[in-house]
């Protein structure tokens, strides 16, 4: 919704003022995207031993995974039929991964409401505008589809349509589409290109009031959700990592929400990271769980994949404890795996391509 403190959180994201926060509705019309990086403290070691090994005079690059967050207009009550800025919103998040919904959870009234009313009243108010947003869509496509199944002699055609009308009949009941179980392979693969908001996996970001943080961090422990305070994460952009550090610990807190929310993104998205080091860079590479070696190595340069021969492999924390490579292939820790092997988060990997 309008004034619950996406702009504000967006900007602390980024650690610098892109979008414009101020206290009155439909501030944001075009949206604003930043890209984060993902917090991970393995790079600065690994970089430390790439240094001590290498025997270099200084750290080598180092390169973190990062996340792209769109910093969106608030949606309100009757969006759908285009109240507010209507489906100017909704177009502007059909093609993202993932959706965060930032719930205003704090009491300072000098905020204009803009229609909020409680965390779990909005958080309501939302899902139904999504879900009635996404019953227009798919009136549509089950018209276009009706059409397809009946013109093909393509029995997956027809299982197309049944499941279109599945998504509905759970949109007009009022249910939370979410996934389909389908279990065949093309479907499930059309499915996921489907136009709908329903279906995206979904955070929860509760924002409240700086001094009600440790309270309500303990309030919220759901997987899909998570407490930030905005005002709070944009203080202390302005702060040196050592006074960040500092502040975080008198207040009992061990990372910012800022950080906490980057990797329950990540997470979300059913997302890893297999790392690389060496001279040049030491970098963190994101795939989706379940990819596998060649897969992986496709994403260095599309060309990998094709030529993969093997895969060198070093658990991270097994190379910290060893201090180097030079030891981790001494000790057999370094594994030769091949075409079928799936990547694990945090594997040190070296490909061997061939030409």
């Amino acid at each position: 919704m309008p004034n619950v403190g996406k702009s504000t959180l967006f900007n602390a994201l980024l650690k610098k003022r892109v979008a414009l926060s101020v206290n009155y509705p439909f501030a944001t019309i075009e949206p604003n995207i930043g890209v984060v990086a993902v917090p991970d403290p393995r790079l600065n070691e690994l970089a430390q031993l790439v240094k001590d090994e290498e025997k270099m005079g200084f750290l080598p690059p180092i390169v973190p995974a990062v996340v792209e967050f769109v910093d969106i207009a608030g949606l309100v009550k009757g969006a759908s039929t285009g109240e507010g800025l209507g489906n100017q919103f909704l177009s502007h998040i059909r093609e993202v991964d993932a959706l965060v919904h930032v719930l205003r959870d704090f009491g300072d009234e000098n905020v204009i409401r803009a229609g909020s009313e409680s965390p779990d009243a909005d958080r309501l108010t939302i899902q139904t505008e999504l879900s009635l947003s996404d019953l227009q869509v798919i009136e549509k496509l089950i018209f276009a589809q009706e059409k397809t199944a009946k013109a093909s002699h393509d029995p997956i055609e027809s299982k197309k349509l049944e499941i279109l009308n599945k998504i509905k009949e759970a949109l007009d009941q009022g249910q939370v589409v979410g996934e389909f179980q389908i279990g065949d392979e093309r479907l499930d693969l059309w499915f996921k290109t489907l136009p709908l908001l329903t279906t995206k996996p979904t955070l929860f970001v509760y924002n409240v009031a700086e001094d009600q943080y440790q309270e309500k961090l303990e309030e919220r422990i759901d997987v899909h959700e998570l407490v930030i305070s905005a005002k709070l994460e944009e203080e202390l952009v302005d702060l040196s990592e050592d006074e960040r550090v500092e502040y975080l610990k008198n207040m009992g807190i061990e990372q910012t929400g800022l950080e906490r929310l980057v990797v329950k993104a990540y997470q979300l998205l059913g997302l890893i990271s297999f790392l690389t080091a060496g001279q040049k860079e030491v970098r963190a590479w994101t795939i989706k769980e379940g990819f596998k070696a060649p897969q992986a190595a496709g994403v260095i340069h599309t060309d990998f994949e094709k030529g993969f021969i093997r895969a060198q492999v070093v658990e991270y924390q097994k190379l910290i404890e060893v201090g180097s490579f030079a030891s981790a292939k001494l000790k057999g820790l370094l594994r030769t795996e091949g075409r079928e092997y799936i990547m694990k988060d945090g594997d040190v990997v070296e490909f061997l391509i061939g030409s």
